[in-house]
């Protein structure tokens, strides 16, 4: 009876019309504690508390011991099938996509203010299922100001920190127009201003005023650095993000940890049908695409991998069974190493069989795309679809069809492609991964307005040439903050035995990725203009697996 009350707790959080008084205690915001951020975590919370924000946590954390647990995966597979696909850890803290839902309403603020226009190049091939969240704004300097005239200026007296604005002119149909981004350590703001709608030429303090309230009675400079450009498109750009990882786990009937599932190494036909259908598999020993961490030149991360290109964005996946398996190791490092690090994994089921998000412990990993397979390498083959991601992961499309049950066939790929891109989109909003980004873009705007500081200042002659070596000798000459993003951020292409090598020290910066590093010295060719994704791997797998064991 104690666990029929367990299992009808579960039911609830997926059924809309139950009264929010019935349902379970919110679970803790973070996973379970068998996978509680680890020591590279815990330092940045503790960096980032000001005395302002410290009192006001005036109300303390309910502890594990406040919630009734949910069922173990152990208890599930006990009582018979049939068996969910996926179920909740046992003390909460992610959420499971209900198909009968209705989808979330998109604002087009989230969509990045594209307007459409990321819609008018669509094809019909994309059967309606569209990417999230195309920053325009960060690309609007490259479109609208870069060879084009235009003034840049900068503010360091700002209570919003450093600020650096960009204006042009432009008529266009006999009406004339001002195309202005300013940009602060939160945010960046592109608007296309119309001058008949003002009564004089605005003043720049007076245009950021218009763009920002907070930004009143402010003094700006001009910059005067004649390359000043391409320094600002590599700030604006370091959100662009054309690459992505994702993890692919084969998982058993019954398996229940993620050492039996890193120990899996025979690829079915069924699974072999579904690679197929992900991509396209690839020999990595001198592979010019996007490799994702993978060793192209001495064969240690495997000898082929499922690659493909999705609307101009390169996927590289980590297959668990393609990665090589060592014996006698029963964490299998070599595949945690690279599936641990990434953020959505997708989990493929050949029987019906419960997967619990908690089972690979992991700082990074915060969603996960549950595929079961059912009459598989035949023509009517199906693939039944469900989703959980962490409780600070706000949803993400496209929606999960009613059933959530897909043909085999291009529309499922087109579906499930889209759904891995859309979900790591949306998991770089997750406290954590936003806190991260937020840092990143601070620091690096800091290091954006000095550098065009001092090579205005130069440019005026109130610089000397003694000053300009001693920076050289200290190492600060040359690429400036070109050299800072690269000191600062390492691409997911960097493998994780270069970073565990590395050690697992906070970067300058604190984070990296989609936060695009500038590899201005990738030689490598790419089908695709090559970017790296959000955040490096900050810390490496087996510091987390050797924490998490000392935890035990």
């Amino acid at each position: 009876m104690f666990f029929l009350f367990y299992f009808s707790k579960q039911e609830l959080l997926t059924i809309s019309n139950v009264p929010l008084s019935a349902c379970p205690p919110s679970p803790p915001r973070t996973a379970p504690p068998t996978v509680k951020s680890a020591h590279f975590f815990d330092t940045m919370e503790k960096m980032e508390q000001v005395p302002e924000a410290a009192e006001t946590k005036t109300v303390p954390q309910r502890q594990k011991d406040d919630y009734i647990p949910y069922p173990r995966i152990e208890e599930v597979l006990e009582r018979g099938g049939p068996y969910p696909q996926v179920i909740l850890p046992e003390f909460g803290g992610y959420w499971i996509e209900d198909p009968e839902a209705p989808p979330p309403a998109v604002e087009e603020e989230k969509r990045g203010g594209r307007g459409g226009g990321e819609e008018e190049g669509s094809s019909p091939g994309d059967y309606g299922y569209r990417l999230e969240e195309i920053n325009e704004v960060a690309r609007s300097y490259r479109k609208h100001f870069l060879g084009r005239e235009h003034l840049n200026f900068s503010c360091s007296t700002s209570s919003l920190g450093n600020l650096l604005l960009s204006v042009r002119h432009e008529e266009d149909e006999e009406q004339e127009y001002l195309h202005v981004i300013m940009r602060s350590r939160m945010k960046s703001v592109y608007h296309r201003l119309s001058l008949a709608e003002l009564q004089d030429m605005p003043s720049i303090p007076q245009l950021a005023k218009l763009l920002c309230e907070e930004a009143s009675g402010l003094r700006f400079s001009p910059v005067l650095y004649p390359k000043a450009s391409q320094l600002i498109v590599n700030y604006d750009e370091h959100e662009v993000n054309n690459t992505f990882k994702f993890g692919v786990i084969y998982q058993c009937f019954g398996q229940v940890s993620e050492a039996e599932l890193f120990r899996n190494n025979e690829e079915t036909p069924a699974f072999t049908e579904f690679l197929q259908l992900l991509g396209d598999t690839v020999d990595l020993q001198d592979f010019r695409g996007f490799r994702g961490g993978l060793d192209v030149s001495h064969g240690q991360t495997g000898s082929q991998s499922v690659y493909t290109i999705h609307r101009q964005q390169e996927i590289m996946f980590h297959v668990s069974t393609k990665l090589p398996f060592t014996e006698g190791d029963v964490q299998q490092l070599q595949r945690k190493r690279h599936i641990g690090n990434d953020i959505v994994a997708v989990v493929f089921q050949e029987e019906a069989t419960p997967f619990v998000p908690d089972m690979i412990a992991s700082n990074f990993l915060h969603a996960f795309i549950m595929v079961q397979v059912e009459d598989p390498c035949c023509d009517d083959t199906l693939y039944k679809v469900s989703v959980t991601a962490r409780e600070d992961v706000p949803p993400f499309g496209p929606p999960l069809p009613n059933p959530p049950v897909f043909r085999k066939g291009s529309e499922f790929r087109e579906f499930l492609l889209t759904k891995l891109i859309n979900a790591e989109l949306a998991c770089y909003k997750s406290v954590r991964f936003a806190r991260l980004e937020e840092r990143t873009r601070a620091a690096l705007l800091d290091s954006l307005h000095d550098e065009l500081n001092r090579r205005s200042q130069s440019m005026l002659g109130l610089t000397t040439g003694h000053e300009e070596e001693g920076r050289a000798e200290n190492g600060h000459a040359h690429g400036g903050l070109l050299e800072s993003i690269k000191r600062a951020m390492r691409g997911r292409s960097v493998s994780m035995e270069t970073m565990s090598r590395g050690g697992a020290g906070l970067p300058t910066s604190l984070s990296g990725g989609g936060l695009a590093h500038i590899n201005a010295e990738c030689n490598m060719k790419s089908p695709v203009k090559r970017r790296s994704g959000l955040f490096p791997r900050l810390l490496s797998i087996d510091s987390q697996t050797e924490k998490h064991n000392q935890r035990r």
